[in-house]
C-alpha cells in the first residue's frame, strides 16, 4: 500500500504532479461520437458550442474492423478542432481488449494536450485504475505534457460495484464514475433488455380491497437501477468526484429520457450520457437547476447572513443546513451562467 504522503506525488519521473482537487466543470451532457465516421467527425466543430461533453468513443459501438480507423479518427479530432470551453474526453477499449493499450500508446503522444478526460470501461476494482495511472503517468512524461489527465471508469460488473468506494480512491487522477446499466444487467443476470430506465415488470402493488385479489389495485412502475446510482453518487461524494447517469437507450422515448435522467439529478448526479442529438437538450435542461429553485436559493442565503440559525421564510423553515443546500444550488447554476448566456439571463446572475 502506497503511504499517504506519496499519494500525490507523480508515479513516472517527468510525468506533472497530481491534482489535489478534481475541479468542478460544467458536463450535464456526455455526448458520444463515432470517430471513424468521417461524416460525423465532420461536424464535430458545429457541436463544441452546443455541448459540454464531446466524447470520440473507441469501445462499444465500434466493430472490430473498425477499431484502428476509429483511433486514427480521434487523432485527426483532437488536432484539427478547437473545443475552446467544452471538454474533449475519449472511451477506449477495456483493459481486456486487443486494443486498450494500443488505445493509450498512441493517443496519449498525439494528443494528449488536447484531451481532458481517459474514459475506461468495465472497471473492476482499484488495480485497474492503478494500472491506467501509472502508464498515463509514463506516457505523459514521455509526451512532455504538463497537466495530468484524468481517469472516468464505468460501473459495468457486480464486481466494480461492489468495489465502487475503493474504485473512487484508487488515484488522484479520478474524475468520475458513470453508470453502465446494459453490460451491468448482463453481468448480475438481470432479465431485461432495456439501456436504461425502468421496466413494467418491476413494480410494486397496493394492497387488495377485498376477495378479488385483480380489482382496485395500482401497480407502480420502479427503478431498476435507484440502488446503483445512489451508491455510486455517496462513494463518489465521498472522494470529491463526480457521479454520471450513463445511457438511455430508448431514442424515441424523450419523456422516459427526461424523467430517468431528473431522477439521476435529483439524487446527486452531475450529468448523462447523450446517445442522439436528440438528448443533448433533456440533458442540459434537466441538468441545470431550474429558475425558481435558483430565486428560492438566493433568497434562503440572504435571509440567513452569516449562515447560522434558522429563519421562516414563505411558511417553512429554513437554517443552516438549508443554506448548505441553497449553495450547491447557486455554485452549480454560477457556473453554468458562466457558459450559457441564456441561463445567465435566466437566473439573474
Amino acid at each position: 500500500m502506497r503511504s499517504p504522503k506519496d499519494f500525490f506525488a507523480p508515479l513516472a519521473i517527468g510525468a506533472p504532479a497530481p491534482l489535489r482537487e478534481v475541479p468542478f466543470r460544467p458536463s450535464r451532457n456526455i455526448h458520444f461520437f463515432p470517430p471513424a465516421n468521417e461524416k460525423m467527425r465532420s461536424k464535430v466543430p458545429d457541436m463544441v458550442a452546443t455541448c459540454d461533453v464531446l466524447l470520440g468513443n473507441l469501445e462499444d459501438a465500434v466493430p472490430a474492423s473498425d477499431k484502428e480507423a476509429a483511433r486514427a479518427g480521434l487523432i485527426e479530432v483532437g488536432q484539427s478542432v478547437d473545443f475552446g470551453d467544452t471538454q474533449f474526453w475519449t472511451r477506449v477499449n477495456s483493459l481486456d481488449s486487443p486494443w486498450g493499450l494500443d488505445d493509450l500508446l498512441e493517443i496519449v503522444p498525439a494528443i494528449g494536450d488536447k484531451l481532458d478526460v481517459v474514459m475506461i470501461p468495465k472497471v473492476e476494482g482499484p488495480e485497474d485504475i492503478h494500472y491506467v495511472d501509472r502508464l498515463l503517468a509514463q506516457l505523459e512524461a514521455k509526451a512532455d505534457l504538463t497537466e495530468p489527465l484524468l481517469i472516468h471508469a464505468i460501473l459495468e460488473t457486480a464486481r466494480g460495484v461492489a468495489n465502487v468506494e475503493e474504485i473512487c480512491a484508487a488515484s488522484p487522477r479520478m474524475q468520475g464514475l458513470s453508470l453502465g446499466p446494459a453490460d451491468l444487467a448482463a453481468n448480475r443476470r438481470m432479465k431485461t433488455t432495456r439501456v436504461g430506465g425502468g421496466h413494467p415488470g418491476y413494480l410494486v402493488r397496493t394492497d387488495p380491497t377485498g376477495d378479488d385479489l385483480e380489482a382496485g389495485r395500482t401497480t407502480y412502475q420502479q427503478d431498476l437501477w435507484h440502488y446503483t446510482v445512489a451508491r455510486m453518487v455517496d462513494a463518489c461524494a465521498s472522494n470529491g468526484i463526480y457521479a454520471y447517469y450513463g445511457p438511455f437507450g430508448d431514442i424515441r422515448d424523450t419523456v422516459g429520457c427526461e424523467d430517468q435522467f431528473r431522477n439521476a439529478y435529483l439524487l446527486g448526479c452531475v450529468g448523462a450520457w447523450s446517445l442522439h442529438p436528440v438528448q443533448i437538450d433533456i440533458a442540459k435542461k434537466v441538468f441545470s437547476p431550474p429558475v425558481d429553485d435558483v430565486v428560492h436559493a438566493k433568497r434562503v442565503v440572504e435571509a440567513m447572513g452569516d449562515g447560522t440559525g434558522a429563519v421562516m421564510l414563505d411558511g417553512k423553515m429554513e437554517d443552516d443546513a438549508s443554506v448548505k443546500q441553497c449553495l450547491v444550488v447557486l455554485d452549480l447554476a454560477t457556473q453554468l451562467a458562466e457558459r450559457d448566456p441564456e441561463l445567465k439571463e435566466a437566473y439573474g446572475l
